[in-house]
């Protein structure tokens, strides 16, 4: 397990996996000076005596204030003083050591939502914590053109400081925007990557230079930018890893012609697929509550759990995206990756130990062990238009990029089963769907009734009433609570139905990091424990590529269910018929 999984970041970093701890952390206020560096001391008539090193060797020059001026001025003054490390290393007469090890991060396809909203905050709150390396440089790359000015303006409107730590925020900003820069190209140019290249080794100055390419840009594009960025700009002397977004593919097909492409360029442990959700703090505790609790583990089997749900609920449409998702659908959306993967973290097997491989091996094996995906085991759903307190809300059609007729599932429920020892007849339900009622991706385990129970009639003939249930909601408002029977206080014996309860907000108050930081952090590392290996990506494809396809050769239509609504009625039969009701059904109490 990766020793910053926590984002707890000491004071020194490594960029070998974690096993050589010898850099000094980039938010240190200290700067050390190499053995072999030759200091020059200037004179005041020195035409360098404004200028400020930087702990990555770059320099920036001091700005007098400026009456009047105003805050846009001000970034756009502070962001123009920077100039590469290498040239400032000569000019403060330093000797490159080349033991030194320096990591260039470029985010291709830096214009997009993704990267503004996502990737570049999570790289600034990783450099405010302390967690990056003291050398680093952040490169945007994409079509669209834009000096270096114009991106850190563009980054700054995103950036925030933790809720916990706002001292020297502004500070800590301008610092981090200095280490951004841009390289207007094409994604499929190798000319331009080699243009990107030469302003990577400006920057690197004669250090080991290892690249992370974080590829924020449409699927059927990829391979061209893998091609270009591994035969015109991949390091020479350290390493190189790339980072692809979801979806990979549209199914087995699709998905194993991206993998063969990949690895025309990439070896497997160069490619980072990401699936976000797997960085999710209430993710990451999955594993622990279970393997780390005497009280859960014995519990965790067919024999003490009835059924198991994970749910994923948003609060709106496609919302503009209705091009994108048109073209895969719920299913692919959010089911096979997101959910899968949580169900496989669930139900694994112990693995041997906390090593990357040694836990995907178990998910492996999971993924293997479950029965192909059937069609009367999937109901589908569509939003349509609905009116609600005087405010009338759009189909999905009515999305301008959706056709008219289409018949893409915006809604899905499914019944899944792993035949093996351990959850043989366990219904896994899933349930996924955008413009519902409400917002929550949840794990919801359902406990056996209790055998014998002297307190039935107390509860009455639903039985359900008084199951113990364990749920673990990823967001939002991050809880874990475990549904209890007991008495209320009293004369009577009248049972009642608690929750014990750890909410997060209420017991840390440290704030929770974004996903994308902690697995970012782990590329930068080399862990791959929170990333998905090409044999998990190919049996998870398996599971759903024959009931996507029928879904698709016969056109069936899904159910209709109104914007804002709980979804379609459909999905309450699936459950029933496994002798299932969805947890989410009521308004919790205390959750």
């Amino acid at each position: 397990m990766s020793a910053f999984s926590s984002l707890h970041c000491p004071p020194s970093y490594s960029i070998n996996g974690g096993k050589n701890r010898s850099f000094i952390s980039s938010a240190s206020p200290r700067f050390s000076v190499p053995a072999k560096a030759k200091v020059f001391v200037q004179s005041p008539g020195n035409s360098h005596q404004n200028a400020v090193l930087m702990q990555d060797g770059a320099v920036a020059a001091k700005v007098s204030p400026v009456e009047k001026e105003t805050p846009l001025e001000k970034l756009k003054g502070d962001l123009l003083s920077v100039t590469s490390s290498k040239e400032w290393d000569e000019k403060a007469g330093f000797d490159i050591n080349e033991n030194e090890s320096t990591v260039s991060i470029t985010v291709v396809g830096a214009s997009g939502d993704l990267a503004k909203k996502k990737i570049f905050p999570a790289l600034f709150a990783l450099y405010y914590e302390g967690c990056l390396p003291q050398h680093f440089t952040i490169y945007g790359y994409a079509r669209s053109k834009m000096t270096d000015v114009e991106l850190r303006i563009m980054v700054s409107k995103t950036l925030t400081c933790r809720i916990d730590k706002r001292e020297n925020c502004g500070e800590k900003m301008d610092e981090f925007l200095k280490r951004c820069f841009y390289h207007s190209g094409q994604y499929d140019s190798e000319e331009n990557f080699a243009q990107l290249d030469k302003k990577l080794k400006e920057h690197e100055g004669g250090r080991v230079s290892n690249r992370l390419f974080y590829l924020s840009i449409p699927p059927n594009i990829f391979i061209n930018a893998v091609k270009c960025a591994s035969t015109s700009a991949s390091s020479g002397n350290g390493w190189t890893r790339v980072i692809v977004e979801k979806p990979f593919g549209r199914d087995s097909e699709s998905s194993a012609a991206l993998t063969t492409a990949l690895k025309q360029y990439l070896n497997e442990d160069q490619i980072f697929r990401i699936d976000h959700y797997l960085g999710k703090e209430l993710v990451e505790n999955l594993s622990v509550l279970r393997f780390s609790n005497l009280i859960f583990e014995p519990l965790w089997s067919r024999q003490f759990i009835r059924n198991v749900q994970l749910i994923f609920s948003e609060d709106f449409g496609t919302e503009g995206r209705g091009g994108y998702f048109d073209h895969y659908g719920i299913i692919r959306d959010i089911m096979q990756n997101h959910l899968l993967q949580i169900l496989a973290l669930f139900a694994m097997e112990t693995p041997v130990s906390l090593d990357a491989e040694d836990i995907r091996n178990e998910k492996v094996k999971v993924l293997r062990s479950m029965r192909p995906l059937q069609l009367e085991d999937v109901v589908i759903g569509q939003y349509k238009s609905h009116t609600k307190g005087g405010v009338t809300y759009p189909a999905y059609t009515d999305d301008k990029t959706v056709p008219k007729d289409s018949l893409t599932p915006t809604f899905a429920a499914a019944a899944l089963f792993i035949d093996n020892a351990r959850w043989d007849g366990v219904p896994f339900l899933m349930k996924a769907g955008k413009a519902l009622h409400n917002k929550r991706a949840e794990i919801r385990v359902q406990f056996r009734h209790v055998p014998g129970n002297l307190y039935n009639r107390k509860f009455g003939t639903d039985l359900d009433q008084a199951t113990n249930e364990l749920v673990i909601r990823v967001q939002p408002d991050e809880a874990i609570y475990l549904k209890i029977n007991n008495k209320v206080p009293g004369l009577g014996m009248r049972l009642d139905r608690s929750n014990l309860n750890l909410h997060y907000a209420a017991r840390y108050s440290k704030e929770i990091p974004d996903a994308y930081e902690r697995l970012l952090l782990d590329a930068i590392e080399g862990e791959r424990r929170l990333f998905i290996r090409s044999d998990e990506l190919d049996a998870a494809w398996s599971l759903f590529t024959p009931v996507l396809a029928e879904l698709e050769e016969k056109k069936i239509v899904p159910e209709y269910y109104p914007y804002g609504s709980r979804g379609p009625v459909g999905a309450h039969y699936l459950a029933a018929r496994y002798n299932v009701r969805w947890g989410d059904l009521g308004v919790e109490q205390s959750t």
